[in-house]
């Protein structure tokens, strides 16, 4: 059973930054491209980046140039670097892998 773990969320001004990270326990039987899924209130889960074992990388249009993900393969560690945030970026921010889910870390941007 793999968990994952998220933190660093909380609120910040637009144009603000904030880094999540999340690390992984328990056997992930050497499958480990992990993602940052997002869903705000009345909408559906949506990817915001997701990075494989070679570090290619893959974001969706409304973060590109914003954020950053990045992983640390040995640790099982996902991170995602938010720069220049706006207030359409507030969701409850989930880490992913294959079948595996975070509890959510909830990111709240003020106009």
């Amino acid at each position: 059973q793999v968990q994952l773990v998220e933190s660093g969320g909380g609120l910040v001004q637009a144009g603000g930054s904030l880094r999540l990270s999340c690390a992984a326990s328990g056997s992930i039987y050497g499958l480990w491209l992990p993602g940052w899924y997002r869903q705000a209130p009345g909408k559906q889960r949506e990817l915001v980046a997701n990075i494989n074992r070679s570090g290619a990388t893959n974001y969706a249009d409304s973060v590109k140039g914003r954020f950053t993900i990045s992983s640390v393969n040995a640790k099982r560690t996902v991170y995602l670097q938010m720069n220049s945030l706006k207030p359409e970026d507030t969701a409850v921010y989930y880490c992913n892998n294959a079948n595996s889910w975070g509890q959510g870390t909830q990111v709240t941007v003020s106009s």
